[in-house]
């Protein structure tokens, strides 16, 4: 489930694929991003998504180097599910800064307390920031990077069709149980892989 160099394009190539490559991750992300409230959103990684990631890593600071093209996998292959989790990048997105200064100041913590749900099961609730940590005593960060592992069970369920809800349960930014938009919800079974039995 992790890339390699074989799987990148060069810089010269890249060049080349980039714009019909970039249309096709826009349009495969469109059903990788879940709004919870008008403030919060998931947005889900994949191959697909990390693959687009290094390229333009890579294109930015002009890397050609085994070396430097080995530091960019090793940094995003951990952002690709593993087949039994969702991976996603969670932002917490107010446009006024003076607001959203006040508001993480408000939402510490909201990270833990981001969740989804298999049909049938209890929440799982995210493991946030494994990186490293991206809150302290007075606020909490814009920008977070979330693990939800789901148990065999769950997985089995999730690909014989049980509905996915999704929410918040942080008292300053409570967004009670919904389902996830079949198109989303259809894009997220996709990173699952049932166990194989011996």
């Amino acid at each position: 489930m992790t890339l390699s160099r074989a799987d990148l394009w060069s810089l010269e190539e890249y060049a080349q694929e980039r714009p019909a490559f970039r249309q096709k991750v826009l349009a495969h992300k469109k059903n990788r991003q879940l709004a919870l409230g008008e403030h919060a959103r998931l947005y889900f990684e994949d191959a697909l998504t990390i693959k687009y990631q290094i390229q333009e890593m890579l294109r930015i600071e002009r890397v050609f180097e085994a070396e430097g093209i080995m530091e960019e996998l090793e940094a995003y292959n951990p952002l690709i599910p593993d087949g039994h989790n969702w991976k996603a990048t969670f932002m917490i997105e107010y446009t006024d800064p003076a607001e959203r200064a006040v508001r993480l100041g408000e939402l510490i913590g909201i990270e833990d307390q981001t969740w989804l749900q298999v049909e049938g099961f209890d929440k799982v609730f995210a493991i946030a920031d494994e990186d490293l940590e991206r809150d302290n005593a007075d606020k909490t960060s814009s920008v977070h990077f979330m693990r939800y592992e789901l148990s065999a069970a769950m997985v089995t369920a999730a690909k014989g069709g049980a509905a996915i809800y999704a929410g918040i349960d942080h008292p300053n930014y409570t967004i009670p149980a919904f389902a996830v938009a079949q198109e989303i919800r259809d894009s997220l079974v996709a990173d699952l892989q049932e166990a194989k039995l011996n």
